[in-house]
């Protein structure tokens, strides 16, 4: 039975449970085993890197890596090479070290898509707070740069603050308490991911404000439920467990000797109350990816 080494960010992003479970289901139908390896510190970067020369004593298989941060983690990604292991990135794409394949998403595009359903809702006016992801992810940047693109089309959509969310919902509950204590005046809440949008309505829900607009990101069953009950606006199918279906597939049809593609791109698709229903089951019955349909 092959063994494949899955490294996630954290424990609390419903975005990442979705991954591990993905390459689980995939692993199960090809007889391979997943191991999965999470910081206990959220995204923390040292306790990831101990945990890659753990893995790198144990010689799985291959490796299913998201980067904890894109720079830091370099380091790591060629100590694996080094040692000959098969590394498989999905959701961030690597900026060092070698990966046979990468499965993700047009971050920058699903950004730019996202931000433009939340300022049509508001006629193309208003004041906008932005709740960004962690800085050293990949796809924490291409989302900013995506609403950056986004913000310089509409000169009457005012960019109010940049809140730190970390992609986590418990911080950016935290972060939008305070910007409430403070005062900030916003018409809309532009997400990186769906967790912070949660957190933003938790924030909200709990000083008795009313809920403006919110957008978000992954399309986790959470987001759906508050689509559908009115809280969320949309969200963008940023989909971590079909990314991490692929490249557990793209893995173990590499380890079988065949070629898989360099890079696997799942197009992007804002969810909102109109289209909702296909994404409205949890994640352990959603269909998972058939290769031929996206890789061929």
């Amino acid at each position: 039975m092959k063994t494949l080494a899955m490294f996630t960010k954290n424990r609390e992003n419903p975005a990442y449970s979705a991954a591990r479970l993905g390459a689980e289901r995939v692993a199960a139908q090809m007889n391979a085993r997943v191991t999965h390896y999470v910081p206990v510190t959220p995204d923390s970067a040292t306790e990831q890197q101990t945990l890659v020369d753990q893995v790198i004593a144990t010689k799985p298989d291959a490796v299913l890596f998201v980067a904890t941060d894109a720079e830091v983690m370099v380091p790591s990604i060629q100590k694996l090479n080094a040692a000959r292991i098969p590394v498989f990135s999905f959701v961030n794409r690597l900026v060092g070290g070698e990966s046979v394949s990468h499965a993700g998403s047009d971050d920058i595009a699903l950004a730019v898509d996202v931000a433009n359903y939340l300022f049509l809702n508001i006629n193309l006016k208003g004041r906008v707070l932005v709740l960004e992801g962690t800085p050293g992810s990949m796809s924490g940047r291409d989302r900013m740069t995506g609403f950056t693109l986004a913000f310089a089309k509409h000169p009457h959509i005012t960019r109010v603050a940049d809140v730190p969310g970390e992609f986590l919902q418990s911080t950016a509950r935290r972060e939008m308490a305070r910007v409430l204590a403070d005062g900030v005046q916003f018409d809309a809440i532009l997400a990186a991911n769906d967790a912070m949008a949660l957190g933003a309505i938790d924030a909200l829900e709990t000083a008795g404000k009313p809920l403006p607009p919110i957008v978000g990101v992954n399309a986790v069953p959470d987001a759906i439920a508050a689509i559908n009950a009115g809280k969320l606006l949309a969200t963008a199918s940023f989909d971590a467990m079909k990314m991490a279906c692929l490249a557990a597939e793209a893995a173990m049809r590499y380890l079988n000797g065949e070629t898989v593609p360099r890079e696997i791109v799942l197009p992007v698709e804002v969810v909102d109350r109109a289209n909702s229903t296909a994404w409205d089951l949890p994640f352990d019955v959603r269909a998972l990816p058939v290769w031929d349909a996206i890789v061929g």
